[in-house]
């Protein structure tokens, strides 16, 4: 097994990564969320500030999972009409 050293601040990434799906969801459907994504997403700043490709490579895979996601609830939607599984 290799390890790799990293900054401390790419353990935390997946959160953010998360967190900016969690928006990017939201927002596709419609959904007033109830924690404030905007004052999370912003206490990465000084982070991000580091890295000035961390934005973008988290946003990629953030907008990679929300659109799996939103892939598979359409499917399950269309199903739902089609009458293949129970509501």
């Amino acid at each position: 097994m290799v390890f790799t050293f990293q900054p401390p601040f790419f353990a935390g990434l997946s959160g953010y990564c998360a967190e900016m799906g969690s928006a990017f969801l939201c927002a596709a459907l419609g959904i007033v969320p109830t924690v404030r994504h905007a004052d999370y997403i912003g206490s990465w700043l000084e982070v991000l500030r580091e890295d000035n490709r961390a934005i973008f490579r988290v946003a990629s895979a953030a907008t990679k999972a929300a659109d799996w996601l939103l892939a598979r609830h359409r499917d399950a939607q269309d199903a739902r009409i089609e009458g293949r599984i129970a509501a």
